[in-house]
């Protein structure tokens, strides 16, 4: 995968058009020639790093950071304005970062009651079929650490149908991993129906002692409603979010997957060794 791809889709390039901007608040606080090229060129590759990073902050921030952004740039009529509204453009900019920031950096989780996971997926789990993709993750993750696993993934997948196979099936597992959303963000699924969805799906796999573990989806450019349709959600169900950057590791690996989105074998090995590195903790040999 291209360098810059993979920095836009990881969402890095949010942190890199904050930084630029912050950069172009403070040049503009400077009278020579040089620091108004500087705050023109980074204000303007700022606004496009941050907004083709489909960062799924909230709407009133957002809304917040353009009124701000507006009275910055006004300040040209109205030098008075100029540094107090260049430090508010810098604070704000902070603040987003540090809101964002979270959301990039793995959690652990909680000691599990069994060693028993249960796999819900698209075809990046459940393979294309072939003899390249003979053995899955979820079925490496099994052989590889004595885990008994539920693999329920299907090729198609989307939220919708994710929810009818898991309500088909008897999910007892103490950790449930849960890779779904692509086919709906690529596909035809609106962002109301994936908030629908994935809420209905989130809401059948919440139980008492289990914990519920979800990729968050790498996201095209403009795509940022799904991206806080599926925060918004976690959250509600206390779903361990695995940021973005985990996935798109895997997928942007030289031979890693057959056509850029499902995995080859080495791929899927890749896979099992991120998921079994984020949920090692909940199952601490010492305990069983």
């Amino acid at each position: 995968m291209n360098w810059l791809v993979y920095h836009i889709v990881s969402g890095q390039a949010f942190f890199t058009g904050v930084s630029l901007l912050i950069l172009s608040a403070v040049s503009s606080m400077r009278s020579r020639p040089i620091f108004s090229r500087i705050t023109v060129w980074s204000f303007l590759i700022g606004v496009i790093a941050v907004v083709i990073s489909s960062t799924a902050i909230s709407y009133w921030y957002y809304g917040i950071a353009v009124t701000a952004t507006l009275v910055w740039i006004a300040s040209r009529f109205k030098p008075d304005w100029r540094r107090r509204s260049a430090y508010a453009v810098v604070a704000i900019c902070l603040i987003a970062a540090l809101i964002e920031l979270p959301y990039h950096i793995s959690h652990s989780l909680n000691p599990a009651r069994t060693r028993t996971i249960t796999v819900i997926g698209d075809s990046v789990t459940a393979g294309v079929g072939g003899d390249e993709t003979s053995e899955t993750w979820p079925s490496l993750l099994a052989r590889q650490h004595q885990i008994a696993v539920q693999d329920i993934s299907h090729m198609g997948e989307t939220a919708a149908s994710a929810l009818k196979r898991a309500k088909s099936q008897s999910i007892e597992s103490s950790v449930v991993v849960v890779e779904i959303g692509g086919n709906d963000v690529l596909g035809s699924t609106t962002s109301a129906k994936f908030a629908f969805d994935l809420e209905a799906l989130l809401d059948h796999l919440e139980a008492p002692d289990r914990q519920v573990v979800m990729f968050e989806l790498p996201l095209p450019p403009f795509c940022n409603e799904f991206g806080r349709i599926q925060r918004t959600v976690a959250a509600k169900h206390n779903v361990v979010l695995v940021p973005k950057r985990v996935f798109l590791s895997v997928i942007a690996g030289s031979d890693s997957t057959l056509d850029s989105i499902h995995l080859s074998q080495s791929g899927h090995q890749f896979m099992a060794d991120c998921v079994w590195s984020f949920v090692q903790p909940a199952f601490d040999e010492s305990r069983f």
